[in-house]
């Protein structure tokens, strides 16, 4: 039997997400129609023989977890729980501390997924990869290839061009290693506690020399890619699948956008039921559009490509939406046009509006790029990037907000431009 263990990080993480993260925990933020870790647990339960799911994070068990965790559990068949850590414990001590918790059943290995990433998510393939390597079991970590210049922002990997083997592994290196990255996404052996053990305990002995009165709590803090996949490198246990896949971090508001394109699209291949399309009672639909049933679309309104419009969300005649996404109970009054842009929960664009955004896509001519993680400010400026309204923001009629963020429950009363509205 096999498990999977989703990290979901806690409250202090996702700042780069504000203003959505104030409303709902990162993890729950709706990308292509639905919260993001739903996509995460969709392809968990497509792999054979998976028991059971665990998320791991330190955010409180609020009440908008506890609704997504009942109704994911009914939709997809699985048990799904929630194991609340006592600190951030990083990437390798939330689940060394809940090692029992995992352990239970006897799986013979478990996946580990980290919520901020959209993928593809080759599960199965990598479990026949891991198979393939011959006993004793291996631990498999996922691949992509990145360019030179983007991969020193990420986990860059070494590996043995015939057996893959990982032969080297740097996180976030100052100078260029390797093209091959890290996806954030792993398949581990029971073994694999055992190697995490031994960090955890020499950790703890160098803190007992230092004499910390806390030691223990601070020797619980383990990252897998710093701690154990550098020690783990060269010594034939762990292994590198590459995937040409799609794969993204989802870090900021902006690469919400990029991930909602690229689910989007693989709903056209997968999910084709999910995808609106054009009637000659509906609205325009162009490209990949997502349509929540509750939603209220003029006919007259021009979608897409490249737009999710949430629960209950209200489009007026003549409405024109591009590369966007519109949450739940938003209204935009008649010939608004969003462009790049995310609408929060609530929120009201007046008529004639425009609210349009830059987009921060990766280079299109490079096959390889991935998105960046823009800094919000650059030469003492606001970097432009897409313009987000929090929840419960109003727009007057006739104005233009662009590549501006503005804070949940704010009135406007004229056009902004490069601006954080606080």
């Amino acid at each position: 039997m096999l498990k999977a263990v989703i990290l979901i990080g806690g409250p202090q993480k996702g700042t780069r997400f504000r203003p959505l993260s104030f409303e709902v925990p990162k993890p729950l933020f709706p990308v292509a129609g639905v919260p993001m870790i739903q996509h995460h647990i969709e392809a968990c339960t497509k792999v054979p023989n998976m028991k059971e799911i665990l998320l791991v994070g330190f955010y409180q068990p609020t009440e908008a977890l506890s609704r997504f965790l009942v109704s994911a559990q009914q939709e997809f068949k699985i048990p799904i729980r929630y194991l609340q850590e006592y600190a951030a414990l990083g990437t390798g001590g939330g689940i060394y501390h809940f090692r029992d918790q995992i352990l239970s059943g006897g799986p013979e290995a478990f996946f580990v997924l980290n919520a901020d990433v959209c993928s593809e998510f080759p599960l199965p393939e990598m479990l026949a990869f891991q198979q393939q390597r011959g006993d004793p079991p291996s631990f498999v970590m996922l691949g992509t290839t990145a360019n030179r210049k983007q991969s020193l922002n990420y986990g860059c990997i070494v590996a043995n061009t015939d057996t893959c083997e990982v032969l080297h592994y740097v996180e976030k290196p100052s100078t260029f290693v390797s093209e091959i990255i890290n996806c954030g996404i792993y398949l581990f052996t029971p073994a694999v506690f055992q190697h995490i053990g031994e960090v955890f305990q020499s950790t703890q002995r160098e803190l007992l020399l230092e004499e910390s009165t806390n030691g223990w709590q601070r020797a619980e803090v383990i990252r897998l890619e710093q701690d154990v996949f550098t020690a783990l490198a060269g010594r034939g246990k762990l292994y590198v699948y590459k995937t040409d896949g799609f794969w993204s971090q989802i870090k900021s508001a902006g690469s919400a956008i990029y991930a909602n394109r690229l689910y989007l699209s693989q709903y056209s291949q997968c999910h084709p039921e999910r995808l609106a399309r054009s009637s000659p009672r509906g609205p325009t639909i162009r490209g990949n559009v997502y349509i929540h049933p509750t939603a209220s679309v003029d006919r007259s309104a021009v979608l897409g490509p490249n737009v999710s419009i949430g629960k209950g969300v209200t489009v007026g005649a003549g409405v024109r939406v591009r590369e966007s996404i519109i949450l739940h109970g938003a209204s935009l009054q008649d010939h608004t046009c969003v462009l790049h842009s995310i609408v929060g929960w609530d929120s009201t664009i007046g008529r004639w509006a425009r609210v349009e955004g830059t987009p921060s896509d990766p280079n299109p001519n490079d096959p390889y790029a991935k998105i960046d993680s823009e800094t919000l400010f650059r030469d003492g400026r606001l970097t432009p990037s897409i313009t987000i309204l929090g929840c419960n923001v109003t727009i007057p009629a006739e104005v233009v907000i662009l590549n501006s963020i503005v804070l949940p429950h704010k009135e406007l009363s004229r056009s902004f431009k490069n601006q954080i509205i606080l």
